[in-house]
């Protein structure tokens, strides 16, 4: 699929025609479906190596953060339903990377904990954001903003969300 040209659009003016609000290259959500699609699929090559796809990739980075946990605490980790994360930890208990077994006083929960396989994994993941930062051409500080700028934008969805909800 070819990537369209995105290099800077001009931004539409205060008091500009509404027909230009109205331009794709002026879309943010335009923006952010082609940016994470092109972010996601940089990422491809380098957690081949690994093994991993990117969404189990954000899985062990939750584990390797924090072994044992249930998985709706992963689910909230990672912003996604307990559901779309199940399909992903039976996969990685396959690989033998973590096990799933009921918690301890309660019945009703699954603690997910890392393997000795899935926690060693985490030396060779210590090279991803390094070789992506490459990849990406940003630097330590450039990614530093670009992220900062992305959780705002997350808590801004969320507070609109909160502010229609109620």
């Amino acid at each position: 699929m070819a990537v369209p040209d995105l290099a800077a659009p001009a931004a539409p003016e205060a008091g500009a025609p509404a027909d230009e609000d109205l331009l794709l290259e002026h879309q943010l959500c335009f923006a952010l479906t082609v940016a994470s699609r092109s972010v996601v699929g940089a990422y491809k090559p380098v957690l081949d190596k690994l093994g991993l796809t990117h969404p189990q990739y954000l899985v062990m980075l939750c584990l390797w953060e924090s072994s044992p946990r249930t998985v709706r605490e992963i689910s909230e980790a990672l912003a996604q339903e307990p559901a779309t994360i199940s399909p992903l930890l039976r996969r990685l208990e396959a690989a033998g990377y973590l096990t799933r077994q009921r918690a301890e006083g309660n019945e009703r929960s699954l603690a997910v904990r890392l393997t000795d396989r899935g926690a060693a994994l985490r030396q060779q993941a210590t090279a991803v954001p390094g070789t992506m930062m490459a990849r990406l051409g940003l630097d330590r500080e450039q990614v530093s903003e670009l992220h900062a700028a992305m959780m705002r934008l997350i808590a801004a969805t969320r507070d609109a969300d909160q502010g229609h909800s109620g």
